[in-house]
């Protein structure tokens, strides 16, 4: 599994460290938050709700570099708006891989 980095954020702020904390800030405080929310609608089969939790959470995926797991969350997002919940597992395993890395921040 590709790890997460901060690549893109440094790439971003152009050397502003300042930026760049507050950036990592902004997602440590929102990325538990997004992620609880798409655990309860997953859970309770709420298909459209967990779409669009999962379509908050891929941007997060994407600012932390990882590009192959945004496409697995790009199809995730398109399968549960058709109703079904393939690419479940490899979807949380990606959301594992961020809050382990956003631990070490």
């Amino acid at each position: 599994m590709e790890q997460p980095n901060l690549s893109y954020i440094e790439s971003m702020s152009g050397g502003d460290k300042d930026f760049e904390q507050k950036l990592i800030d902004i997602i440590q405080k929102e990325f538990p938050e997004e992620k609880d929310i798409y655990f309860k609608n997953i859970t309770a089969n709420n298909f459209k709700e967990a779409a669009e939790n999962v379509h908050k959470l891929k941007h997060k995926i994407s600012i932390l570099g990882l590009v192959n797991s945004y496409e697995s969350a790009v199809q995730f997002e398109h399968n549960l708006l058709e109703g079904s919940k393939e690419g479940q597992n490899e979807f949380e395993a990606i959301l594992q891989n961020m809050t382990d890395f956003l631990k070490t921040l």
